[in-house]
């Protein structure tokens, strides 16, 4: 059986059209979910990136690695999918990142926290500089600017853009050379060098993380007129009241800004247009992953591997878009721990349940254990997560979990620079969140809160 790993990052669970979404199109992932299946109670154990991107990797609770930051080393004490794959004879494959920090003790550091997975080949690795993907783009005649970042720039001058939001204009790069395309051609290259032996790609795509931006046709594909406000109490004053954490971060948001030369300190100041265009970007920039997925599955196909490929599609964690008055991934809601989750399973015994939406929650740390209960291996005992192939095999396991498990460090915005929020000591900035079918319980180390879902 082949492996096929696909990770978008910061992608909200809801936004599937295979799940009813307003607005969202996703063709090709609803596909996948008709072939497979969706899992409807998706969500991220941690955030942000680093310390999500470890829980997926091993298996474990944050509470258990301890990667909590940022930049904070994995234990290499801790194994992970693709060393275990290994013990199967796969030789996993990275096209992307993996955001993990090594363990200094035993491994090189000198790339910094953006390191590559143990046991993970970096074919195509595109870390922060994204340097594989600018020399290409360098090659193809592109002007590559000092700052790698400023290749997210829009276009200046751009017909229109006058009238829309600062999001609204296009990039430098056609779609056709955008790193989203990029990394699909670089892993269909690396396919046609497979022959018959069984395969483990992993592809980790960066959109639809800011800063929002994308290139015809997908920055046009939503009018910003027709997207909803953010969903939130009618002034940031309000919404504060609800705990110190929320009024902090609020008032002190640090995150990769929306847009190039934007600043996360005016996020409260944003304007409905400015709110609504961001959202109609960020759908653009889900919708060319999902035609990206598309031309990968139907590579697949046309080179007869489909049918013998486990599909995992997945994120690390979501993204606020201005509900609550917050962007990026720091809060305690929805918006910052629901995540998509797809499955296809090529087994016979998957046949019965294509196309079936799960309902129960499943949490990112079941994404290992299930690749390992795919290819036989033995599930490691560190991992807190279960595999989740009886749902898509119609056997529905006994004893499964009634609650999601979520966590995040409250200098993760900041990743540790500077003086601890709110005054707090070291061993007060961990925060526990429990999400059950009513309640949410949020618990911080000196304060708790219960929430109420409303049906």
């Amino acid at each position: 059986m082949n492996i096929l790993f696909i990770t978008a990052d910061q992608w909200r669970g809801e936004c599937l059209s295979a799940l009813n979404h307003s607005h969202v199109k996703t063709p090709n992932l609803d596909a996948l979910a008709a072939d497979g299946v969706a899992f409807k109670r998706h969500y991220a154990q941690a955030t942000p990136c680093g310390p999500s991107r470890a829980s997926l990797y091993s298996g474990m609770y944050m509470q258990n690695h301890r990667s909590i930051l940022n930049g904070t080393p994995l234990d290499a004490r801790h194994t992970n999918v693709a060393l275990e794959a290994r013990k199967a004879g796969y030789e996993p494959a990275l096209f992307g990142y993996t955001d993990v920090s090594l363990d200094p003790r035993s491994q090189d550091i000198r790339d910094g926290y953006e390191g590559v997975l143990p046991g993970m080949d970096p074919i195509c690795h595109l870390k922060e500089t994204a340097r594989p993907w600018l020399d290409h783009l360098n090659k193809k005649g592109y002007a590559i600017p000092d700052n790698p970042a400023n290749m997210f720039s829009p276009q200046k001058d751009y017909p229109g853009a006058e009238n829309r939001g600062s999001t609204f204009a296009p990039s430098l790069y056609s779609a056709e050379d955008s790193n989203t395309a990029f990394l699909v051609d670089k892993t269909i290259e690396y396919l046609s060098t497979c022959e018959d032996k069984p395969w483990f790609a992993y592809l980790s795509f960066l959109s639809p993380h800011p800063p929002f931006i994308v290139a015809e046709p997908y920055n046009d594909m939503f009018d910003e007129k027709d997207m909803p406000l953010p969903v939130r109490r009618a002034t940031w004053q309000e919404e504060i009241t609800q705990h110190p954490w929320l009024e902090h971060y609020l008032t002190n948001q640090s995150c990769t800004p929306y847009t190039v030369g934007a600043d996360s300190h005016d996020n409260l100041s944003l304007s409905d247009q400015e709110l609504r265009q961001i959202k109609a970007t960020y759908y653009g920039m889900i919708a060319e992953v999902d035609a990206q997925v598309g031309r990968l599955v139907n590579h697949l196909k046309k080179i007869g591997s489909y049918d013998n490929t486990l599909i995992i599609f997945t994120s690390d964690h979501g993204e606020s878009l201005g509900d609550h008055w917050a962007h990026a991934k720091y809060t305690y809601f929805e918006e910052t721990f629901y995540i998509p989750l797809i499955v296809r399973d090529p087994s016979p015994e998957a046949n019965q349940t294509r196309g079936s939406i799960v309902d129960a929650f499943t949490e990112s740390i079941d994404i290992m254990p299930t690749i390992l209960d795919a290819i036989g291996v033995d599930i490691p005992v560190q991992c807190d997560g279960y595999s989740v192939l009886p749902f898509c095999r119609d056997k529905q396991p006994e004893g499964w979990r009634k609650e999601c498990h979520m966590e995040f460090d409250l200098r993760a915005p900041y990743d540790g620079a500077g003086e601890i929020p709110l005054g707090l000591g070291m061993k007060q900035c961990m925060v526990n969140i429990i999400r059950g079918e009513r309640y949410k319980y949020v618990y911080y180390g000196v304060t708790a809160r219960a929430f109420r879902f409303e049906k």
